[in-house]
């Protein structure tokens, strides 16, 4: 199939943007990176009046420190994750998900506000996005809101962006030296959707854990906390019988998707194989360090 016809237009601001979507009468999508948007588009998912490639505005763009918070413009490709010094110094779990995310040629185009924005619960930015706590900053004809992660994903492809709105920057709380971090997943093949996966962040005081952050991934709907698994470690030090607690607990936080594929038992299996494997490791690194 193709795309059905549409009129192409290519603000320079923001106000531009919402504009070009208030003349369309709402039937519009907006184009950051596209590989998303393309393929839908394609196969006619999506067929709207009119394209606004919002790629050329400067105001979407750039990583700056704002004081306790990293701010990342939602334009910054997947590709900046990986080499961006701010994101590896302060959100250094964001550099952790990114060889995961498909392959090269997407990480070089795709942009962190159109993955996070698209909400697919199998991928890996709006899960990182919900373990570091990060508020999404939104902008519509109105004016400028922010929105936690947590508030941010409401069911699958569906987010707290109203229609016309966008999605400008991420604000990121920024790393400490007593936090740790830890990302993986299962896939079958690198760069395919993952299994499982999740994005771990904790707060250490000593050796014990003060505060616990676990994201899953290809678990739900949209991207999930793991809250039951988190409070078995919070005050515990962080040895395997505390690691076997939260595995244990997982039951109560995860309710998979079944499907031909990979049954809801299957894949809880390897979430406690794959949140046995993160703490493991940040056990590991804790003693190599000491």
């Amino acid at each position: 199939m193709k795309a059905r016809a549409f009129r192409y237009v290519r603000p320079a601001t923001i106000a531009e943007a919402f504009d070009a979507f208030a003349e369309a009468g709402g039937e519009a999508s907006y184009l950051a990176g596209g590989h998303s948007l393309a393929p839908a588009l394609a196969l006619r998912l999506q067929a709207p009046d009119v394209l606004i490639d919002i790629a050329h505005i400067d105001a979407l763009r750039g990583i700056a420190l704002d004081g306790d918070r990293l701010r990342i413009g939602a334009l910054t490709r997947h590709v900046e994750t990986l080499t961006d010094p701010l994101i590896a110094a302060h959100a250094p779990l964001l550099r952790m998900a990114a060889p995961h995310v498909a392959h090269p040629a997407i990480r070089n185009r795709g942009t962190l506000g159109g993955s996070v924005a698209l909400a697919d619960p199998a991928a890996e930015f709006p899960a990182v996005m919900l373990a570091i706590g990060a508020d999404m900053e939104i902008a519509g004809p109105d004016g400028h809101r922010r929105v936690p992660a947590e508030a941010f994903f409401l069911d699958l492809y569906q987010t707290a962006l109203e229609p016309g709105e966008l999605l400008v920057a991420f604000h990121v709380p920024v790393a400490r030296p007593s936090h740790r971090w830890a990302f993986d997943e299962f896939a079958r093949r690198r760069g395919d959707y993952a299994v499982i996966g999740a994005g771990l962040m904790l707060d250490m005081d000593g050796p014990a854990v003060a505060e616990a952050r676990f994201a899953f991934l290809s678990a739900a709907a949209t991207p999930v906390r793991a809250r039951q698994a988190e409070a078995r470690l919070v005050g515990r030090v962080l040895d395997g019988d505390a690691i076997a607690d939260a595995q244990q607990a997982l039951a109560g936080d995860l309710d998979p998707p079944d499907d031909e594929r990979t049954p809801a038992a299957m894949r809880l299996h390897l979430a406690r194989v794959l949140l046995g494997r993160l703490l493991g490791g940040l056990v590991d690194n804790a003693a190599v360090a000491a």
